[in-house]
């Protein structure tokens, strides 16, 4: 890859900026694309935004950025996009540091942030170089996500369709699912979520089988199709569900009928049951009778010492074998609810017995 670097002014970089879905993120006279497909949506914050202003305005070096060098003379940010849009929208006017916007400058000020050079290094190469070198030089900056370098690997047509469904502020996943799925659109995490659902974990096989597909329909249909069947499953809302492996659980039982108001009436028992300790867990339980999801409140350490003295270290079963003097250590047994939970069994001092270790896992087991 050849490398060269030079000084190009923010007045330049900021000439023709534009900002829309259409024309996508440009700059430089148009020769500039700001926002590439691999690259992430704008992230920076308030308090990021202002501090590159604040740089310019002090003369104070910003980091070197990248660009890449096409054919046809123009050219992509490898690196450097969060800082690019921070200027280019503050010579747009579409922001103000402590209430001066750029048009409240004197002239004098304006002409200094709009001469202030910025390190660019052009980078030459092919695509493969370019995206290997991309993954290289943002280990040093904010560090991407893994659906990002996924994207910077199999861009195309559909990731673009994909993209615009869930990867803007506001998409129409984000506003269809988000009290339902955790992240954020725009760091590509309701993107990988719902790719993890279809692809059942295997993201990269998908998007690479997809790449070159007009449209990401298959993944969206999907997507509203878990939604809309979590809403008609479980139509009272709480906010434990978000978060929620839906897309695990429709894929399994999507096809099955459920009497909607009894299962309401299973999650509302549940709820209010204190041994219950990830209400979470409460959805998936009711789906597939699993009690690891629930998280079962343990026994105090107050608890296992009464029963253990209780039992004066024997454990019960190992005395219905007829090793009534086997005597364990405390440390030598674990805990184990004397009536089972699902059959009504409390998590309480009378409900507990101490078993050793071999004989709770074959009960474990059973």
């Amino acid at each position: 890859m050849k490398i060269e670097l030079h000084e190009i002014t923010v007045g330049e970089i900021a000439a023709g900026y534009t900002d829309n879905d259409e024309e996508g993120v440009t700059g430089y006279g148009g020769r500039l694309n700001i926002r590439p497909k691999y690259q992430r949506e704008f992230v920076y914050k308030e308090d990021k935004r202002n501090a590159v202003i604040d740089t310019i305005v002090k003369n104070f070096p910003l980091n070197v950025m990248y660009w890449v060098k096409n054919e046809d003379g123009t050219f992509e940010v490898l690196d450097g996009q969060q800082r690019t849009v921070s200027f280019c929208q503050y010579v747009a006017g579409d922001f103000s540091v402590r209430d001066r916007a750029f048009h409240n400058l004197t002239s004098t000020e304006q002409k200094a942030i709009l001469g202030y050079k910025v390190l660019v290094y052009f980078c030459e190469g092919n695509d493969r170089e370019k995206l290997d070198w991309f993954r290289i030089i943002n280990i040093a900056g904010e560090k991407l996500t893994d659906q990002e370098l996924r994207n910077a690997t199999y861009t195309g047509p559909w990731l673009t369709s994909a993209k615009s469904v869930f990867s803007k502020s506001n998409c129409a996943a984000y506003l269809l699912a988000k009290d339902y799925v955790n992240g954020s659109p725009i760091r590509q995490e309701l993107l990988e979520t719902a790719l993890g659902w279809i692809s059942e974990g295997k993201i990269e096989g998908y998007m690479s089988a997809r790449q070159h597909d007009p449209n990401a329909n298959e993944l969206w249909t999907f997507f509203r199709n878990v939604i809309e069947w979590v809403r008609l499953t479980f139509p009272v809302y709480r906010r434990e569900m978000k978060g929620v492996d839906w897309g695990r659980l429709y894929k399994a039982y999507g096809g099955k009928v459920y009497d909607t108001a009894a299962l309401e009436t299973r999650v509302a028992a549940l709820m209010a049951d204190d041994d219950v300790t990830s209400k979470k867990g409460i959805y998936p339980y009711v789906l597939t009778g699993e009690e690891k999801y629930l998280n079962i409140r343990a026994f105090t350490a107050g608890q296992k010492r009464a029963a253990y003295e209780r039992q004066q270290g024997v454990c019960p079963y190992c005395k219905r074998e007829g090793r009534a003097k086997v005597r364990h250590e405390i440390d030598e047994m674990e805990a184990d609810h004397i009536t089972p939970w699902r059959e009504g069994g409390r998590t309480s001092a009378e409900n507990c017995q101490m078993l050793c270790r071999e004989h709770n896992r074959r009960k474990s087991d059973r």
